[in-house]
């Protein structure tokens, strides 16, 4: 029986240390630390290495339940593999400890609330660009390209004055940025 540290953070500039020690006060006799996104699975394998190396009473820590997982359906998935298995879960933030029914019971809250919030976030995301979209914004990236230049482009490429390449040499584009500003364009 063995308290196992995951840390994790999303970027190379994030510092791991505010988790780690967290893990070590905890008295975790192994920590994990990893840097990678949580949205893709495949961008954590030092978890997936981790999980399939834990034993039956291993218990998993980490500091908050986000660490582990970016959803409720993946979080729960951990932890319902987990618990078959006969490992816990504890997070040390949300003080929960899945090796109890009330830590379940909490544990099943917290992850529901998680996602409510996550929803919320993508709701008021779509919102916002929405509005924007009704007052004439659009996202991305600005055009380098204005329609003055994609028509004159046009009449040095329809006379054979100029090659695609020199036509975007002489707009200061590569002529794929040329090739796709001349391409028709789809109405939505």
């Amino acid at each position: 029986m063995a308290l196992i540290g995951y840390a994790r953070v999303s970027t190379a500039s994030q510092d791991h240390q505010l988790q780690v020690d967290a893990l070590q006060r905890a008295e975790c006799a192994y920590i994990v630390t990893e840097v990678g996104s949580g949205a893709r699975e495949s961008a954590r394998p030092q978890l997936g290495h981790l999980l399939q190396s834990m034993t039956e009473r291993d218990t998993l820590v980490v500091w908050r339940l986000d660490r582990l997982a970016r959803s409720v359906k993946e979080l729960t998935q951990i932890s319902a593999d987990l618990s078959a298995r006969g490992i816990g879960l504890m997070s040390l933030t949300e003080q929960i400890d899945t090796t109890t029914p009330q830590g379940r019971l909490i544990f099943n809250f917290f992850a529901m609330l998680a996602q409510f919030e996550r929803d919320l976030i993508a709701e008021r995301t779509k919102a916002g660009l929405a509005a924007a979209r009704a007052r004439g914004r659009v996202g991305g990236r600005k055009r380098l390209l204005s329609d003055a230049d994609v028509r004159q482009a046009k009449i040095w490429l329809d006379a054979k004055t100029m090659t695609q390449q020199q036509a975007a040499r002489a707009l200061g584009v590569g002529r794929a940025t040329l090739a796709r500003a001349l391409r028709p364009r789809e109405s939505t």
